[in-house]
């Protein structure tokens, strides 16, 4: 019934996977953990226990103490809709869309149920380890925060600050830090550390005295670059890998500005017969790509409009008719149709739009949210397997009549007469290692014969030894109060 948190400098400083590799060093000493994130924001989220969403990280942190994702883990998700607005989801539930200059009116009555779910793990579990949004070091935003310096104080939670070296300038970081926040936000500072070293750590020593003498704050160690970190989940978009291969099945996914649960790809990303390539925008669709990925997207009609200002409509539609495949992942679905409509701006502005036209669908946005686990069964290879739903909108014409995909005998998805187009709502099918065997061998690839959950697990379990290796574990855990 104690906790600790994670807090960084800055954004994507990795206090995510230190908190998984906590959290898993933490399951293996005995202890019943639990993590959690007061608010996150991110496009990729996971379906929980409960039936609602969270961030991505938090459910693999779930993993690496051997829980199921639920709601109280994250219970404030932004999912960025615009550039300036986002769609606000409390424990699991939509509740508003607002645009940025808003969400500090709404704040101050978060924090209500952010310490809801927090106080309801805490009496669950000997520990819970807190992970951080953005930094405290942001102290135009501290009135009214719920993400560091505010949720700490407000649930008396120690925070041991995490500093990136890789990004360069780590001591002004730290030490900055330090400088600015508020004299009782420090004093709930236990220590730091330092993550993402390149090199021989011990020529940082000098380094690593300074920020103690300028700070006063105890050093738990500094933590050499992770290598095997791409076998785990990726939840910022920002991280999503490029090709680390030659050869092979090449497909390649379009970066949409709002792509969602991109997750989807890392099993595949793993394969040693596959190559995966993210499009960036502004880049052509290569000519030796063998399958395109439309994939998931928090706005379907925002990410419409980009798929055709950067022209991959005419790409893809050019990659089909040279025999290319393509596979549509719920919102990546819809736009594969000839239209999409949302009469309500569900999503943003009211209106419709073409789709790309390789389906003979049309999709309505619509209101409710579906938010489930599922067992399918995908129809051209009768293979099962699990998955999960998350999207808003219906999809419907002719093409359905060749459906991707069947869930407790009702059809999903759809498909073209050829089979080289397809479109299905449904997400996670890939870590499936059936699914993605069958899959592959259909473009006669033969599949690892690892089990993806497996190679998640051993990887937390190394990222654990990493840890170990350099920080005092036993030191960090023991300032959790």
């Amino acid at each position: 019934m104690t906790a600790l948190m994670i807090q960084g400098t800055g954004s994507n400083v990795g206090k995510s996977m230190l908190v998984a590799g906590l959290c898993r060093a933490a399951l293996r000493r005995g202890l019943s953990v639990a993590p959690f994130k007061p608010q996150n924001m991110s496009n990729n989220a996971a379906v929980t226990c409960d039936g609602g969403e969270i961030g991505r990280a938090q459910a693999l942190q779930a993993m690496a103490c051997g829980l199921e994702p639920h709601t109280d883990m994250n219970p404030v998700l932004l999912k960025p809709e615009t550039d300036v607005g986002s769609q606000v989801v409390v424990q699991g539930k939509r509740v508003a869309t607002v645009k940025a200059r808003d969400y500090a009116a709404l704040k101050p009555e978060l924090m209500a149920p952010v310490l809801d779910s927090f106080h309801r793990l805490k009496a669950q579990h000997d520990l819970v380890l807190v992970e951080g949004a953005g930094s405290p070091a942001e102290v135009n935003l501290r009135p009214g925060d719920i993400a560091n310096m505010g949720f700490a104080r407000a649930a008396d939670c120690p925070v041991i600050l995490a500093g990136d070296i890789d990004r360069g300038g780590v001591i002004a970081q730290i030490v900055g830090t330090r400088a600015v926040i508020d004299p009782q936000d420090s004093a709930l500072i236990a220590g730091f550390l330092i993550n993402r070293f390149r090199g021989d750590p011990s020529l940082f020593d000098d380094g690593y005295a300074m920020i103690t003498d300028h700070t006063g704050w105890r050093g738990f160690g500094v933590v050499p670059w992770f290598q095997d970190a791409w076998k785990l989940p990726e939840e910022d978009a920002l991280d999503i890998a490029t090709p680390r291969r030659d050869g092979g099945l090449h497909i390649v996914c379009l970066k949409l500005s709002r792509i969602a649960n991109f997750d989807d790809l890392d099993p595949l990303a793993q394969e040693p017969g596959v190559r995966v390539s993210m499009l960036h925008a502004g880049q052509p669709l290569p000519v030796d790509a063998d399958v395109v990925i439309i994939p998931g997207s928090k706005s379907t009609m925002g990410d419409l409009a980009f798929l055709k200002a950067q022209g991959w409509d005419e790409d893809v539609r050019a990659h089909y008719r040279r025999g290319g495949h393509v596979l549509g992942i719920c919102g990546g679905f819809q736009m594969l149709g000839q239209r999409v409509a949302d009469p309500d701006g569900i999503e943003g502005a009211a209106g419709s739009a073409d789709g790309i036209g390789l389906l003979d669908v049309e999709t309505i946005m619509i209101g409710d949210k579906r938010l489930t686990t599922i067992k399918a069964v995908h129809a051209p290879s009768g293979q099962g397997f699990d998955g999960y739903e998350i999207h808003i909108g219906r999809s419907d014409g002719p093409d359905r009549a060749r459906p991707f995909a069947r869930i407790n005998g009702q059809d999903e998805g759809a498909m073209s007469a050829d089979g080289r187009v397809q479109g299905s709502y449904l997400h996670g099918m890939f870590r499936d290692d059936g699914f993605r065997r069958a899959w592959l061998a259909g473009f006669d690839v033969d599949a690892a014969t690892t089990s993806y959950s497996q190679t998640v697990e051993a990887t937390l379990d190394a990222l654990a030894d990493h840890l170990e290796a350099h920080l005092d574990v036993d030191a960090i855990l023991a300032c959790a109060r």
